[in-house]
């Protein structure tokens, strides 16, 4: 895994990180997004812009500035409806005339779960969600748009959010927040599903793609390899989980303290969720029960 002092890109500068492909930091930086979140342009004439990111008036003026004479913004891609992604996509749209593309709203992709447990009152955690998102433009899994000299095929990737959707770009990949070098994904139902982001983390491993460009932090250049410790991570961690329901069970609160002993409390909520989130995956695949309803609080133990 990258040390996270190994990135250290200037803020609002776009800088060329491949043939036809820009990166600008935005000025977010926190716990959550390290230090900031990428946004991309792709193109050399007509250009698509990946992740526009925060409603922030200097970052929306690092995009403009990054447009040169006799450029323009055609597209508006999102990967996903968190609130360091998305919220500056429409004001970038009213201003460039260009349509906003995405998997769908903030509550597209969930599964069945977890719109139940959404109806229960369980909220997302995390960066915080742009409810009021809406594409202007839905895109379904390998649909493919063309611009001005490139074109970049949408991969619906749910997992960290549900309408999360990563782009193919030649033969690379933007990965949005699904995988990243700085620092494993969040996922915090209802809006992650670990389910769906092992089978994404699995599908994207199948593809031939020389290097990951995430939301946050560094590229990663060898994907399969962090695809597989990512994998591997989570299977640990489910191991972990197992071995501390062997006897009294617990609720993901009480597991959290038994396994994650060095974690910084700060970040602690943060653990939970992804705690949360393995008991949801082996609740429904019948591996743990609770006597309780599907909930945070819920009382797990081994079957």
């Amino acid at each position: 895994m990258q040390a996270p002092d190994d990135f250290n890109a200037p803020v609002g500068v776009a800088e060329p990180l491949e043939p036809g492909l820009r990166r600008i930091l935005a000025p977010n930086p926190s716990p959550m997004t390290y230090r900031g979140t990428n946004t991309y342009l792709i193109g050399e004439g007509d250009l698509a812009v990946v992740d526009p990111g925060p409603d922030d008036e200097a970052h929306l003026q690092a995009i403009l500035r990054a447009v040169g004479q006799g450029q323009r913004i055609s597209h508006i891609f999102v990967t996903h409806a968190h609130l360091d992604h998305s919220p500056l996509a429409r004001r970038l749209s009213q201003l460039t005339d260009a349509p906003v593309l995405a998997y769908g709203d903030a509550l597209a992709g969930r599964s069945a779960v977890m719109h139940q447990l959404a109806e229960s009152g369980l909220a997302g955690g995390g960066e915080g969600v742009d409810a009021t998102f809406q594409p202007d433009q839905s895109l379904v899994d390998g649909e493919v748009v063309q611009g001005d000299g490139w074109q970049l095929e949408a991969l619906w990737t749910p997992g960290h959010f549900g309408n999360h959707l990563s782009f193919a770009f030649e033969d690379v990949i933007l990965t949005g927040d699904l995988v990243m070098s700085w620092a494993s994904s969040l996922v915090s139902p209802p809006d992650g599903d670990l389910t769906d982001f092992m089978t994404s983390c699995e599908q994207l491993a199948k593809r031939p793609a020389r290097r990951f460009h995430a939301g946050h932090g560094a590229p990663v250049d060898a994907p399969k390899e962090r695809l597989e410790w990512l994998l591997t991570h989570r299977r640990g961690r489910e191991s972990q989980i197992l071995a501390a329901l062997d006897g009294a069970g617990g609720d993901a609160q009480a597991l959290t303290r038994q396994i994650y002993t060095e974690t910084p409390a700060v970040l602690l909520p943060a653990a939970e969720r992804n705690v949360f989130a393995h008991l949801v995956d082996l609740y429904g695949k019948n591996r743990i029960f609770s006597a309780d309803l599907l909930s945070f609080k819920a009382h797990f133990n081994l079957i």
